[in-house]
């Protein structure tokens, strides 16, 4: 049986439409907001200005609205919620795309933390809950955000979570605290992690997972918390009894792990699939600076050292690419995929990182400036090493299948990707 690497062709379609409509329409707007905000004075990281606010949020609309008219509007979920009814594979298609402008997932409805929060409403969410919520992120008019990290406690480990709500009648009253909440400043709802069990059979059930409207009393917006890249909407939030409708819980008592873990592993290897055309347009760039910038008689890309470069990041690509449509696929046929999901998410993002810290070489002090993206670039790749799991939590899981796969089998087959080699 022959292994074809190429898409259907109404899916190759679907993603050169992509790339067209962010070519043509998202890159020249969006090039367009960036000189007029250079212009006013704005740096990376400031607030805008009231005025700015109201240009980027009309021109977003607008580019919303073309994304409709274009036929490239949601293009993960299903027909029946407006979207494109894309699977897994086909949307890496076209997430690699979108990702090749800042904003172009934005523009396409595909992006985080609202993604991931569209897909668990669709699975885990009453119909009464999917009318209001999940209805509302579709047709692109709210934002969501997906409250589980805390400042005291590991937030690599669910298990550990404070925030704590207690029965109340129908109610629910919680307390606790939360930081680095992706999208928090501007969410409509949050989808919120908090520990109801005192003494589960297993440590992962002991969290419920709950939908609470924003803004509600007792649910205070802390501060964006400011990082290397900026204040980014990365949010500390503090929750003093705030009072949650039993009608809200999302999913059973105790299943707030399980929704959880549910939601990162597809949510994760979208995160890939969106740097990866972030990789690319590093290694476009990287390719380009190379074969026009003259050194020491003779051109940057005829010198050994920069030819490793490119050859290195070129590899590392190719292999991300790989690892993403696997993994893709195997979650499209319904087969075990974490493994493979983490694996890729651990290359991807260090990929990510090592690329575009290679294309800024490349560059000299071009590159280190704001005159390109890349600067901006590499600073929002750091982040990528240990958001939605750090490296060495998917390496401390990767080796622990990789030997359970050996004790199991005898073989450690099943661990690499279980493929007909």
């Amino acid at each position: 049986m022959p292994i074809d690497f190429s898409f259907d062709p109404d899916v190759e379609e679907i993603r050169m439409r992509v790339r067209d409509f962010i070519e043509t329409e998202v890159k020249p707007l969006e090039e367009k907001q960036a000189s007029a905000m250079q212009e006013a004075g704005s740096k990376a990281g400031e607030k805008m200005s009231p005025d700015q606010r109201a240009d980027w949020i009309r021109m977003i609309l607008q580019l919303r609205e073309k994304a409709r008219e274009w036929g490239v509007w949601l293009p993960h979920m299903p027909e029946e919620w407006g979207g494109m009814g894309l699977g897994p594979t086909a949307v890496a298609a076209v997430s690699a795309e979108a990702a090749k402008s800042t904003i172009g997932p934005y523009v396409l409805n595909c992006y985080a933390p609202d993604e991931g929060n569209m897909h668990t409403l669709l699975h885990w969410a009453t119909e009464e809950q999917k009318q209001r919520y999940l209805k509302l992120l579709c047709d692109g008019y709210g934002r969501s955000c997906f409250a589980m990290t805390e400042p005291e406690v590991a937030g690599s480990d669910p298990t550990l979570i404070q925030t704590r709500a207690v029965q109340d009648g129908d109610d629910w009253v919680i307390n606790g605290h939360k930081w680095f909440i992706s999208g928090a400043r501007s969410a409509n709802f949050a989808i919120l992690i908090a520990r109801t069990e005192d003494n589960p059979e297993v440590p992962q059930a002991a969290n419920s997972a709950f939908i609470v409207d924003i803004p509600s009393e007792g649910w205070e917006l802390v501060r964006d918390v400011e990082t290397m890249a900026g204040r980014d909407n990365h949010c500390e939030i503090r929750i003093t009894n705030l009072r949650v409708p039993g009608a809200n819980m999302l999913g059973g008592r105790g299943q707030g792990h399980l929704l959880g873990q549910a939601r990162l592993g597809p949510a994760r290897l979208a995160h890939c699939m969106r740097w990866i055309g972030q990789i690319e347009t590093a290694l476009d760039m990287m390719v380009d600076r190379a074969t026009k910038r003259y050194s020491h008689g003779s051109l940057l890309s005829e010198k050994q050292g920069i030819q490793w470069l490119i050859a290195d990041s070129t590899m590392e690509l190719y292999q991300a690419k790989l690892m993403v449509l696997h993994a893709a696929y195997r979650i499209e046929n319904g087969l075990p995929f974490k493994s493979e999901v983490s694996m890729a998410k651990h290359h991807v993002a260090n990929t990510l990182w090592r690329v575009v810290d290679r294309a800024i070489q490349v560059h000299g002090a071009l590159g280190y400036s704001t005159d390109t993206p890349l600067s901006s670039m590499l600073k929002h790749a750091r982040w990528s090493r240990f958001a939605d799991g750090a490296d060495e939590i998917h390496q401390m899981t990767i080796a622990k299948r990789t030997i359970a796969a050996w004790e199991e089998l005898g073989s450690t087959r099943t661990a690499t990707g279980d493929l007909p080699l």
